[in-house]
């Protein structure tokens, strides 16, 4: 009896496992036939492609600000050979001047410091003088800048010393280090572009002076330049870099050299179009230099491209499902 009892209990969980397998089992299956027909997102989707086959993407004018994106017009450019050199400004000499007392004395009265702007026979200062103890003023010879001042108000002023320093900055002269290699190629009169650093491009000069002997320390030789600096851009004591112009060639179209790049085993350059897209456009390079290249197919005139941070636009244009505005 008990062996029956047994038997029985046996055959019952047997059928309730096998019904409650076949209510679980066509869930599974039409799980799994869920999952085969889950359609896969293409890589790239928010890549578009033009009537040429060239890759565009949608971006917005914020964006690209926001990555630090400059957009430049693609325009014809002169294209030189050049020598590069290193520099520094400097006060012009020849309009620096400095204001010594005509009489040791004490200065009762400073009237002008460092950074003040004079006209010629502005009053710098009145000294009393140990001689006579009269007070005697202290005229700027010239108009300038005052660059230097070495009395103070009380202190006692040296005929031996200058008080003042007076410089006419409205001319700068560029000191350039030349290397012997290259003394041969510099000559009086040639073309050099003076790129201070500062975001506003370069400036173009002439070779006025190349001097006769030249530095035992840095084995260089000095060639100057003239500038004007009527509106204060150049500052004595700071570097440039400068380009001696050997040859010159003027080509029709050309964009900057950081616009440049290399996607899918193809030479582009990410030109603007539509006001919200960017295109990856194919292009034929030609001649270069250190700022800008040729371009000789692909680009017109007037069309609108990624002139610099152009590997923030390569990057987006290799993501593969990413937002866009």
């Amino acid at each position: 009896m008990k062996t029956s009892s047994t038997i029985i209990a046996a055959l019952v969980a047997a059928g309730l496992g096998a019904y409650g397998y076949a209510m679980l089992a066509p869930a599974r299956v039409e799980s799994t036939v869920q999952a085969e027909k889950k359609p896969e997102k293409p890589a790239k989707e928010h890549v578009e492609q033009d009537e040429h086959g060239a890759d565009r993407i949608r971006i917005s004018d914020v964006k690209l600000a926001a990555a630090g994106v400059i957009l430049a017009e693609a325009a014809g450019a002169t294209l030189t050979d050049t020598l590069s050199f290193n520099g520094m400004l400097r006060a012009n000499q020849e309009a620096v001047v400095q204001v010594t007392p005509r009489f040791p004395g004490i200065a009762k009265s400073i009237l002008k410091r460092i950074g003040d702007k004079v006209a010629k026979d502005d009053l710098l200062a009145s000294i009393e003088s140990n001689q006579s103890l009269t007070v005697y003023d202290l005229k700027a010879p010239i108009g300038g800048t005052i660059i230097e001042r070495q009395i103070s108000l009380g202190e006692y002023a040296s005929e031996q010393k200058p008080a003042f320093v007076v410089a006419d900055l409205s001319t700068i002269w560029v000191d350039l280090s030349i290397y012997r290699q290259d003394l041969r190629r510099v000559r009086l009169g040639d073309e050099v572009l003076i790129d201070p650093d500062d975001g506003r491009g370069e400036i173009k000069g002439t070779i006025s002076y190349v001097a006769p002997v030249g530095s035992s320390e840095t084995q260089t030789a000095l060639a100057r330049v003239v500038l004007p600096n009527t509106d204060g851009r150049l500052r004595p004591g700071l570097f440039v870099t400068a380009r001696l112009v050997l040859a010159a060639r003027n080509v029709p179209v050309a964009v900057r050299k950081g616009a440049i790049q290399t996607l899918e085993n193809k030479t582009v350059v990410f030109v603007r179009e539509d006001d919200d897209k960017i295109e990856a456009r194919p292009v034929e390079l030609g001649d270069s230099d250190l700022k800008f290249v040729e371009i000789r197919a692909g680009l017109s005139v007037g069309e609108r491209y990624v002139a610099e941070n152009s590997f923030v636009v390569k990057a987006e244009m290799g993501k593969g499902d990413a937002d866009h505005d």
